[in-house]
């Protein structure tokens, strides 16, 4: 399910320990108009952060990190790219 907060929304949010990693998940049939990691523009990255960011602060807890990942579908092919932005 995605969290959703007005101006932005995540798609998978992961933790283990005190590390939250806040997963981007782009889709894309094949790279006819470019690849799905391309498509984490510097506007769509903001507002992920910004979304990541609010869910932290929502957790109310201390000592946590965050990490923004992307995990690229392209056709049947998954790769993720760890701490992409």
């Amino acid at each position: 399910m995605n969290w959703t907060m007005r101006g932005g929304e995540l798609d998978v949010v992961a933790r283990r320990g005190n590390v939250i990693a806040v997963c981007e998940v782009k889709a894309r049939a094949n790279n006819a108009f470019g690849t799905a990691l391309e498509a984490m523009t510097p506007l769509k990255q903001q507002r992920v952060r910004r979304a990541g960011f609010a869910f932290i602060r929502a957790m109310d807890e201390r000592g946590l990190c965050v990490r923004f990942d992307v995990a690229a579908v392209t056709g049947t092919t998954l790769e993720v790219f760890e701490d992409a932005f």
